[in-house]
């Protein structure tokens, strides 16, 4: 909870891991409130916890793209819950038809789950 419970970076990562918005100004646009500020932070915490890492894609000038490690694919599930009980529990605040939806509906493309052993 150290790291995952802080403001903003659970918005953070399911920008990473499910809408594929992986560049500081993307992030910034999405999340609205967040500051580069904090994202500057959080994603310095994501990183050195082994969360995310990001990937050189050009040097001059600099672009960077964030993706997640091995460590990170295993926040997937949790970050599903939460989605989950959102889409299922608050859908009238969620979507504007007020319809719930499964997580399977709103992101067919995704493997939800990890059933690697460690």
């Amino acid at each position: 909870m150290g790291v995952l419970g802080k403001k903003w970076t659970l918005l953070i990562l399911r920008d990473i891991a499910f809408l594929k918005i992986d560049r500081f100004n993307q992030i910034l646009r999405s999340i609205p409130g967040l500051t580069p500020r904090v994202l500057t932070l959080r994603l310095k915490e994501l990183r050195d916890d082994g969360i995310i890492e990001p990937v050189i894609v050009q040097r001059t000038p600099r672009l960077v793209r964030w993706r997640l490690t091995e460590m990170g694919q295993d926040t997937i599930p949790i970050l599903m819950g939460f989605i989950s009980f959102g889409a299922t529990w608050y859908s009238r605040e969620v979507f504007e038809d007020g319809k719930p939806r499964t997580a399977e509906e709103l992101f067919p493309d995704l493997p939800l789950v990890s059933t690697k052993a460690r």
